[in-house]
C-alpha cells in the first residue's frame, strides 16, 4: 500500500524502542519515529538499536558514501554525533510504501546543523528509509539520502568532518 502521510518527525520525536516489536505499520512507525529522536538526541545506544546487524544493511548518504552493515553504520554516526556539528532535522512530505513486513518511507529532511556552537546552517536532504520486520522487531536495513545543491553538499561535508 502507498500513501502520503500527514506526519513528520523531528526533534521532538519520542524515543518508541519498545514499540518496535509491534507487527504491521504502528511497529514500523515507531521505528522511524525512535530513529528521529536517536539522530536528533545524538542517542548511539538508541541509533544501534534502530538498526540491524545485517552485514549487508546499507547506507548511502552525503556523509559516508556507501557503507555496509550495522556496525560500519553505527561507527560512522558515532563521529557525527561526537564531532564538532549539531545538527538537527525534521523528517517530512513523507510517502509511506508499506505490507506487514517491508516498510519503505520516502521525503524530505529539512533542518540545521552548527558548528562549535556558531551560526546555523540550512539543510535540506531528500530521504528514503527502509524497514523489515525481522526477528521480532522492526528493523531499519537502508537509508539514502542526497543533497542537491553542491556547495552545499561540500559545506556540510566539511563541517561534519572538522
Amino acid at each position: 500500500m502507498a500513501q502520503q502521510l500527514d506526519i513528520s518527525f523531528g526533534p521532538g520525536s519520542r524515543n518508541r524502542i519498545d514499540e518496535t516489536v509491534t507487527p504491521g505499520i504502528d511497529g514500523a512507525l515507531a521505528a522511524l519515529e525512535t530513529f528521529y529522536f536517536s539522530f536528533n538526541n545524538r542517542d548511539l545506544d538508541v541509533f544501534s538499536q534502530v538498526w540491524t546487524k545485517h552485514p549487508l544493511a546499507q547506507l548511502n548518504n552525503p556523509l559516508g558514501g556507501i557503507l555496509r552493515g550495522g556496525d560500519a553504520i553505527t561507527a560512522l554516526y558515532d563521529q557525527v554525533f561526537h564531532g564538532p556539528a549539531k545538527v538537527t532535522v525534521t523528517f517530512g512530505d513523507v510517502v509511506e510504501y508499506a505490507d506487514d513486513t517491508h516498510a519503505v518511507f520516502a521525503g524530505r529532511e529539512t533542518g540545521e546543523y552548527a558548528v562549535n556552537g556558531g551560526e546555523a546552517v540550512p539543510l535540506s536532504i531528500r530521504t528514503s528509509r527502509y524497514f523489515r520486520y525481522d526477528n521480532g522487531r522492526w528493523s531499519q536495513f537502508h537509508h539514502h539520502g542526497s543533497i542537491d545543491d553542491a556547495a552545499a553538499l561540500a559545506a556540510y561535508q566539511a563541517a561534519i568532518r572538522g
